[in-house]
């Protein structure tokens, strides 16, 4: 479905349904306290995003990532001023883009595994530089008001030896680290189980929804501006509502 034409409105239905989907698993994370940090919650939220990126291609799986923040906004709205939401959307997309990439120039097992290998190790890599040069500093100014001494406390159940000289240490190296390899592994594994069954079944909607004949054209063109004017107006309620949910309705 990729290598057609990118403004159809089956293929801009299916980005909204997995966007969707995405959204909703954003919303229902949940810690995993026995080994990490409290605020690092698990979600299976990549795996849509993922199956999306592969069937859709690079900049399918980017419209995708956006909806998936806009939901959350919407309905939880945010506790770091969009900064978390920012960063979970570059860490996303540091997992996307190299294994959409790769798996749209190479389109075989092998392809699929080399694109999710090297999109593990950017989302890696950039969870890593955003956690130290943005989350943990802007955290500890804003909810804990400079004090390094909060939030060492709340590492301390894990790592009672953990102190601000070695909270980088820990936080970095033992909890950010390997939670990020479980959290692409997770969706990898997923991914690679389910996206042929997947994609054959968008390709069977696609051919379903295409409309055939003289009028097709025509049809397709209305199909599109039809879709496309829903979609945009969805996405402008959707961001109306998540900044009333911020400033009006946070408690």
């Amino acid at each position: 479905m990729e290598k057609k034409n990118f403004f159809s409105a089956t293929r801009i239905a299916i980005i909204a349904l997995f966007g969707a989907l995405s959204g909703v698993l954003y919303i229902f994370g949940f810690p995993i306290s026995a080994a990490f940090p409290v605020w690092l919650e698990l979600n299976f939220s990549d795996i849509p995003a993922l199956i999306g990126t592969f069937a859709l291609g690079p900049l399918s799986g980017t419209i995708i990532l956006v909806v998936k923040i806009l939901i959350k906004l919407v309905f939880k709205s945010t506790s770091t001023v969009f900064v978390g939401e920012l960063a979970d959307f570059l860490i996303g997309l540091a997992f996307l883009l190299p294994a959409g990439l790769l798996y749209r120039k190479k389109r075989t097992f092998k392809g699929a595994l080399a694109g999710l290998a090297i999109g593990t190790a950017c989302s890696v890599a950039v969870s890593i530089l955003t956690n130290w040069l943005v989350l943990v500093p802007f955290y500890v100014k804003l909810l804990f008001k400079g004090n390094w001494d909060a939030i060492v406390g709340l590492m301390k159940p894990l790592f009672p030896s953990c102190t601000r000289e070695t909270f980088y240490d820990f936080y970095l190296w033992v909890s950010v680290l390997p939670f990020n390899v479980m959290r692409c592994l997770i969706a990898s594994t997923a991914t690679l189980l389910v996206y042929k069954h997947i994609s054959r079944a968008i390709n069977r909607i696609a051919e379903k929804l295409t409309p055939k004949g003289q009028n097709a054209e025509t049809e397709n063109k209305k199909q599109f501006i039809i879709t496309l004017c829903v979609c945009v107006v969805l996405i402008v309620l959707m961001i109306l509502f998540a900044l009333l949910h911020y400033f009006f309705w946070r408690g």
